[in-house]
Order: structure tokens, then sequence, then C-alpha cells
């Protein structure tokens, strides 16, 4: 069983996303999917009536019903470019930004300023993009519009790592970041930590937070290992203070073999909280949690969903330019809680 298949009784109903690049093929078909499914509402944005009118043709050579097309929520661009302009460019107006730019941001063929403008005024409740744009290009207007949530300064990502015939306490895994930040300081590890216990717990997964590094608990001396171990003394602040919602365990720093095998944190670690059974790992840096997720994934056999964009006041997820119609659907689901 996938982790999607555990998770499904979870997704929220009557929520509506946005697939802002209707032109991909695979996004097509992930649309009639989706459609026939009926898990969520769709917003598909046109430029006119008439590539409208070519959408309802393309969705019905996939199988889609005229009952389903018409659950489906339409923007034609070209109606609504002069009044998001105008909201646009006063939300940047204190960088300097014009009417003028913010009709031609809004304008570009992929979409992502319209359609994250659109989820600002509430037309939607996400958006899922990527598939034809760089994960820059999708976080750029998330950032300017959306921006991150309050109390954080760090947008970040997780994947959910999930193998159903592994032992029990090795089964799901977070692990973040691993798609955003190359070199993440001390506050910034600390965030990362906070959104990544927040997103296990709308998985159903008790987070139990370990800060990773090439060290456990002093064990070896470098500024790279100082970091880690100041994200964990932040994390105490903000907790001693109540801040950031730490009602999470976590502790740092520790070796993965200390982290997630019992019998060795009793020998490295044996006063933390972790004891060998940490579930969400926040990796130094984007190298680390990059080449984990895929050695995971390729020589463990993991399943690995995502990345998940976390820390923005709404939801906003990058597909990767390689996904299939499958990974859009599920990234749909994932959205949606």
């Amino acid at each position: 069983m996938t982790f999607i298949n555990t998770i499904l009784d979870k997704i929220p109903s009557g929520k509506t996303i946005i697939l802002p690049e209707i032109e991909d093929d695979r996004v097509m078909k992930a649309t009639s999917v989706i459609l026939k499914e009926g898990f969520c509402k769709l917003l598909i944005i046109a430029k006119n009536k008439e590539e409208k009118l070519n959408i309802i043709e393309q969705l019905k050579s996939t199988g889609s019903t005229d009952k389903q097309i018409n659950n489906t929520v339409f923007i034609i661009k070209s109606e609504r470019i002069e009044e998001l302009a105008e909201k646009l460019s006063e939300l940047r107006k204190t960088k300097g930004m014009t009417k003028e730019e913010a009709v031609k941001l809004l304008n570009n063929n992929n979409n992502l300023y319209f359609a994250t403008m659109l989820l600002k005024l509430d037309e939607a409740d996400g958006i899922v993009a990527g598939s034809n744009s760089a994960t820059a290009d999708v976080l750029r207007p998330a950032l300017q519009i959306i921006k991150p949530k309050e109390g954080l300064k760090t947008v970040s990502s997780f994947f959910i790592m999930n193998k159903s015939d592994a032992p029990k306490n090795l089964q799901t895994f977070i692990f973040s970041d691993c798609a955003i930040n190359i070199n993440p300081t001390s506050e910034q590890l600390a965030d990362i930590a906070i959104s990544s216990a927040e997103s296990a717990e709308k998985f159903n997964i008790i987070p139990k937070v370990a800060l990773l590094s090439c060290s456990t608990k002093g064990s070896a001396k470098h500024p790279d290992i100082q970091k880690v171990s100041d994200a964990k003394n932040i994390l105490d602040q903000k907790k001693a203070m109540c801040e950031g919602g730490i009602n999470f365990d976590y502790d740092g720093e520790l070796q993965l073999d200390s982290a997630l095998i019992p019998s060795i944190a009793a020998k490295k670690s044996p006063n933390s909280n972790m004891q060998g059974n940490a579930n969400v790992l926040i990796f130094p840096n984007l190298d680390a949690g990059n080449i984990a997720y895929k050695l995971t994934q390729r020589l463990a056999g993991y399943e690995a969903l995502g990345p998940i964009i976390q820390g923005l006041n709404k939801p906003i997820n990058d597909l990767s330019r390689g996904c299939s119609v499958e990974d859009i659907i599920n990234v749909t689901k994932l959205t949606l809680l």
C-alpha cells in the first residue's frame, strides 16, 4: 500500500486546486483523472474564450464528462488582467512595482503569478505547478505574494519517505530540507524543524525531530557541527518563551545511527529523548538532504513523495519537470492536506 492510500480519508472535501500549466499534456491527463475521481474541484486558467473551448474539447477527448467539466472553475485570463494587475502592483508598491510590470508578470505563459494572485484572493485553496517551470519560478511569486507564515522567515521543503514492508518504526519519515535551502543557518534549521514537525502532524505522524550531523552530542568539533547544535539551542529558547508552537520532541546534534537505532542511541546519546526513534530528519545542508532521499529511494526502495513546500501562508507545491501524471495527482492530494 502506498502512503497516499493510507491518508485518503484525511483529504478534506470541497477544496479547489489550481493547476496553472494545463498546456502540459501530463497536466491535462492528470486533470482528467482528478475530475473523474472527484476528490477536489479544479481551477483552470485559459488565456481567452477560444482557449477555454479548446481545453474543454481536450478534456472530453480524455474521457471527462460534461458534468465533471461543469464542476470545474474556468478563469479567462484576459478578463482579469487589469483587476489583478492593480492589486499586484499595490501589494508590491514598496518594492517599486508599476502596474505595467504587474501586467507583464501576470501575462507570463506559465500562469504562475496569475495563479498566485487568485490564491491570494481566496479563489482557490492551493496551487500545484512546476511541470514546465523551474523551482525558482514557482517560489518567486509564492514568496512575493503569499509570503512565509508569521513567526517563520524560512520557506523549506520536505519529502515523505515511506516503505510499507519495512519494520514499523522505519516505515515513514519526513526528510527536510531536500530541495530549497542550500546551506541553512542555525536560525533557518530551527525554522525548518518547526515547519517539518507541523507537516508531520498533518500526515498522522507524531513528530520526533532529529537535527542531523556527522557528530553526536559534541563527539566532534567544527563550525558546521556547531551550527546544528546552535539550531537545537534556538529551539530550546523558543520553547522556553512559548514561541513557534514547539510541542514536539527534538534533539541534536545527532548522527543518523544515533537518531534511528535504539541500541546505538543507548551508547551514543543515552540522555536524548529520541532514543533511536526519530521520524523527522533535519539535514544540515541541501547536499546531505538531497543525496539522502535519493539513496533511500533508489537503494532502499522507499516511496518518495515530494518535494512538498512548507512554511508559506497558503499551500503552493512544486513538481519536478520530470514528473509523471501520477506524481501530479499525488502532489495534488498532499496539497489538499
